[in-house]
């Protein structure tokens, strides 16, 4: 698979690794030419680094791996107004939270999955990957699970290879519209985290429930 990832940062090389390690085809794009250019060789393999514009040409798959804040710019630097990114799945792992508070800081109602759908026009947005710290990855396992959830069923099956093929389990929690409250789950863990609460201990040991 053919992955653009726009971002140089921690979750970019942690997931990168992941990726290329399982064989896919990486390509970085950052605000600064060097550091995607060395990420690049880090990473080793086919991985290559080019602009916004160029690493999204041909794409399989896009990871925002970028500041909440900053989703906007990368996007139109992308060319995402355009159409550059009609059809392709965008992979959104943004948190837009308060540092150490975790407050939600978007307007009531509206994610960041939203403001990524409203910029890339025709770009298939799938959240996820917004939960897992970068630290994790590369050590996943079978008890590490990735939530996702989005509008296209072919956008997701991408996401879920990528969970997969980073060693972790996908579950698919709903549409589009359930992004929001993961959101307010990451708010919630960050929160908790910088509390000195393991937010795994809040969690309820409730049994599957199988159909």
């Amino acid at each position: 698979m053919r992955i653009a990832i726009l971002g140089t940062g921690h979750l970019a090389e942690a997931l990168g690794a992941c990726w290329v390690r399982a064989g896919h085809q990486v390509t970085l794009a950052g605000r600064t030419p060097e550091k995607a250019a060395a990420l690049a060789r880090r990473l080793g393999g086919p991985t290559r680094s080019e602009t916004a514009r160029e690493a999204v040409r041909d794409a399989n798959a896009v990871l925002l791996a970028v500041p909440w804040d900053a989703v906007g710019a990368v996007v139109e630097a992308a060319g995402g107004a355009g159409g550059s990114l009609a059809g392709i799945p965008i992979i959104d792992p943004t948190n837009p939270v308060g540092h150490g508070v975790g407050v939600v800081l978007n307007p009531p109602g509206l994610s960041n999955a939203d403001r990524i759908a409203g910029a890339a026009p025709g770009g298939r947005v799938v959240k996820g990957f917004h939960l897992v710290p970068s630290t994790q990855w590369g050590s996943a396992d079978a008890a590490t699970t990735v939530l996702l959830c989005g509008d296209e069923p072919a956008a997701l099956q991408v996401a879920e290879t990528l969970v997969r093929d980073a060693g972790a389990v996908p579950v698919v929690v709903g549409t589009l519209a359930r992004a929001r409250q993961l959101e307010e789950a990451a708010g919630l863990f960050i929160a908790l985290a910088f509390a000195g609460v393991d937010p795994r201990t809040v969690a309820p040991a409730l049994p599957p429930v199988r159909p």
